[in-house]
């Protein structure tokens, strides 16, 4: 299959499916029917609730669910093949993920820019609220964990055996650094200049497009700052633990908008490289492989581990809680929410295409140069895209790495920090009762918990100790505990529009089986832990993955349960 082809196959599937799909939903729902105001301007508070003009929230929003996923996701899943990974994201993106994502955004704008969490209480139950929050809460703590990790990692100095720092190998990490340090601060010289001085959109734009081009030919060039990834980790700690406490017209908005032109022109080079390349998909990277398939750390099986392994290229939980908790405090008119939600996720799709072209030039570079074969997702990506564009421009590569690099970089960070935001909302939301807000709580010990620095700094130290002491010994839940946060999302987002008396059956299929696909992968993990426990010699990873297992499928069954009964008996709340 020539990848070209391909890729033009799906993006035109993919608008076909953004128009009749998404436009569909819109008349379904009544997208921009309300004549209210949304609450980023009937609650604007100027730190979590501030409008924002749809570009820049599309640059948020897309910079927030991408993180790593779209590129890891495909790139683990190609073990089956190239179709099924091409068929899930297709058919998951426009029927699962889009929906998914778009409707939870449209339902916290309707219910005040409440959280998912919120809207579960209102629709189905406290408890089931308070369950919904704990999973969420514990799941975010796994992405702060592993984000910090990837960002430090990716910004750390490389030292060799003796503990010598190996400068040629810490040229590249330190250059990411460095253009990320100076990526921070010009956003913030950016939302000062938007916010405060009124600078028209359009200028502020070229001007920052001109300085994301500046900084990184000074990163390129000057880049002094090697330090080791655990100093990195308590950077990057601090860091987030002031992004996501700030007003989010000083850094967010304008960082994540920026964000947005790295991406965009990662998504260019990317494509450009797969015109100009074209590779096809040989024998490295067949169509299919096999259901199931031994890679070394066991026998997978396509089912569940495809739709599970996927994710952000298809659907993913995550996205839900950035819909309900950042964006719908933003979105500056409801008719936006379709491009911003729906949009957003078909990109993603992109995304994950443009990965499988990567692949596939990859896996065939590997096979004719194994001494510098790209092992690896970021090396993966990026390396096999700046290779495809190198064989036609030769010595373009090591510029087109560095910008991939990078942008792989702000993709984790933007998810980084607007992980540590939600955590926060979903550790204040916990504490408080249904329609009580953390400015009604005036004293006590609950006035503590809903405080949103201490929330801030319990999620950041718990999320960063996680990261440096094994985060990855319970990573492999995250696969299973994410699609089930999707599974929940269609569900609550299903129960509310039952409520409402609006059509919610585009989310029963979808729900349903993302919730069969997490009860099956957990059964999975759990065996599998179970046989590892019982060899002998396991330490704490199994154990605990264990016990969360077992734990998240009771989750899943108590939920499944109250919903289905609120889907039979519709409150027909207002």
């Amino acid at each position: 299959m020539n990848s070209l082809v391909l890729l033009l196959i799906c993006v035109a599937i993919l608008i076909v499916g953004y128009i009749c799909y998404g436009g569909w939903l819109c008349k379904q729902w009544g997208v921009g029917d309300s004549k209210t105001e949304t609450p980023a301007h009937t609650m604007e508070d100027g730190v979590d609730y501030v409008p924002a003009k749809a570009p820049v929230l599309m640059g948020h929003h897309f910079s927030s669910i991408a993180g790593a996923g779209p590129i890891t996701g495909p790139i683990g899943a190609a073990m089956f093949g190239w179709l099924p990974v091409t068929l899930w994201v297709l058919v998951g993106g426009i029927f699962f993920g889009g929906v998914h994502d778009f409707g939870a955004l449209f339902a916290s704008v309707r219910n005040k820019g409440q959280s998912i969490g919120e809207i579960i209480s209102s629709n189905m139950s406290k408890r089931a609220k308070q369950l919904f929050i704990i999973f969420s809460y514990l799941t975010l703590i796994l992405v702060v964990a592993a984000f910090a990790s990837i960002v430090a990692s990716t910004f750390g100095a490389v030292y060799d055996e003796s503990g010598a720092l190996n400068l040629a190998a810490s040229e590249t990490p330190a250059t990411v650094a460095m253009i990320s340090m100076l990526f921070i601060a010009i956003a913030i010289v950016f939302g000062f200049c938007v916010y405060r001085r009124n600078m028209p959109m359009g200028i502020a734009s070229v001007v920052g497009v001109l300085a994301i081009v500046l900084i990184m030919a000074v990163g390129m060039n000057f880049h002094p700052i090697y330090l080791s990834t655990k100093t990195w980790m308590w950077i990057v700690g601090i860091y987030i633990a002031i992004a996501s406490v700030t007003p989010v017209w000083i850094l967010l908005q304008p960082r994540d908008y920026l964000s947005s032109f790295l991406l965009y022109a990662m998504l260019i080079v990317a494509f450009f490289g797969v015109v100009v390349a074209h590779p096809t998909f040989d024998s490295t990277f067949p169509a299919v492989t096999s259901f199931a398939v031994d890679n070394g750390n066991g026998v997978q099986y396509m089912f569940p581990v495809l739709f599970t392994t996927v994710a952000c290229g298809a659907i993913s939980g995550f996205h839900s809680l950035v819909s309900s908790g950042t964006t719908s405090k933003q979105l500056d008119r409801e008719k936006d929410a379709k491009p911003i939600a729906y949009g957003g996720m078909l990109l993603e799709c992109v995304l994950a295409i443009l990965t499988l072209c990567a692949i596939g030039y990859a896996y065939k570079w590997n096979a004719t140069h194994p001494d510098a074969a790209l092992t690896g997702a970021t090396a993966i990506f990026g390396g096999g895209i700046a290779h495809m564009i190198d064989d036609v421009i030769p010595g373009s590569y090591s510029i087109l790495n560095s910008l991939l690099v990078l942008t792989y970089s702000a993709f984790c960070l933007t998810s980084l920090d607007t992980a540590t935001r939600l955590a926060r909302f979903m550790f204040q939301e916990f504490w408080l009762e249904p329609g009580e807000t953390a400015k009604d709580v005036k004293e006590g010990w609950k006035k503590v918990m809903v405080n949103p620095y201490f929330a801030t700094i319990l999620t950041v130290v718990l999320g960063i100790l996680l990261g440096m002491t094994g985060y990855a010994k319970i990573w492999g839940l995250f696969g299973a505990a994410n699609q089930l946060l999707a599974g929940i999302g269609l569900l609550a987002v299903a129960t509310w529009l039952g409520n409402v008396g609006k059509n919610n059956k585009m989310f029963l299929i979808p729900m349903a089986f993302m919730i069969v696909v997490t009860i099956c992968s957990l059964c999975l993990t759990v065996k599998n832990q179970i046989g590892m426990i019982a060899a002998g010699g396991a330490d704490w990873g199994p154990w605990a993955q264990t016990i969360f297992g077992i734990l998240l499928i009771a989750l899943a069954i108590v939920l499944v349960i109250e919903g289905v009964q609120t889907l039979k008996n519709p409150k027909k709340a207002a």
